[in-house]
Parts: C-alpha cells; structure tokens; sequence
C-alpha cells in the first residue's frame, strides 16, 4: 500500500509540472498565439484556462501534503467547476478557425468539449458521493 501512495503523490508532482508547463507554453513561450487554428478570441477564453490550469497545480500540491479522502473531494470538485466553466467558455466563444482544411474540424472539436463537459459533471457526481461518504464516515471500499 505504501507503492501507491508514493506513486500517487508522484503523479501530483508530475501534474503540477505538466499544468505549470501549459500555462508557460500558452503564455509566455511560445504563446497561444503560434497555434494556427486559434483566433484572437482566445484571448477572451484565456483567463479561466489559466484559472483552471491554476487550480490544477494548487490542487494537486495540495495532495502531495493531505491524502484525506473527503479534502481531496473538495477540492477535486472546485477544479472539476473551473474546469467545467472552462469548457463551457471555450464552447461558447470556440475560438478556432481551421481555414480551408477539412470542414470536420468544428465538429470534432464540439463533440471533444461537450465529452469534456459530460466527463466533468461525472466527475463531479463522483467526487459528490467520495465527499459524502467521508463525512458519513464509510471508510473507501477495498478495491479487488
């Protein structure tokens, strides 16, 4: 059991480097702005990405310290919200413009942010029960 709490707290680690890599890409070097297919409408989207990009980071070293089930939860569920408004910004605004390449694209991309959105609120009907559970005081079920 102690393998997966080091290798849990391992992969905090490693998404708090991916999530801070992401926001460096997408700000500074080299900028969202090198993406062919995104509009400068992005900049109207970029705010929450960052947001929950920073949630992300915040979260997961928050985890790396408290491994208590109900917190993890908690939080999980501010940054499935961030997340969530994220995607619905993006779908929204949808910021892309794919020119004169293959007229599938918006469509692919709305089937890809409203998977998002779907996965999201499961995500969060889980994390809801995880919350419940905790506070009811049911320990996590042994997993087979």
């Amino acid at each position: 059991m102690a393998d997966k709490t080091v290798t849990s707290r391992g992969g905090n680690v490693v998404s708090v480097l991916v999530n801070a890599a992401m926001m460096w890409g997408i700000n500074i070097w080299p900028g969202w702005q090198v993406v062919p297919f995104l509009t400068p409408d992005m900049d109207r989207v970029l705010g929450i990405i960052n947001a929950s990009l920073t949630a992300g980071i915040v979260a997961n070293l928050v985890f790396v310290v408290i491994r208590n089930r109900g917190i993890m939860a908690l939080v999980n569920l501010v940054v499935l919200g961030i997340g969530l408004a994220a995607t619905f910004r993006l779908w929204e605004v949808f910021p892309f413009d794919f020119g004169d390449s293959w007229p599938g694209w918006p469509v692919v991309v709305r089937v890809l942010l409203g998977l998002g959105i779907v996965g999201s609120i499961i995500g969060m009907v889980v994390e809801i029960v995880a919350l419940v559970r905790s506070l009811a005081g049911f320990g996590e079920r042994a997993r087979q």
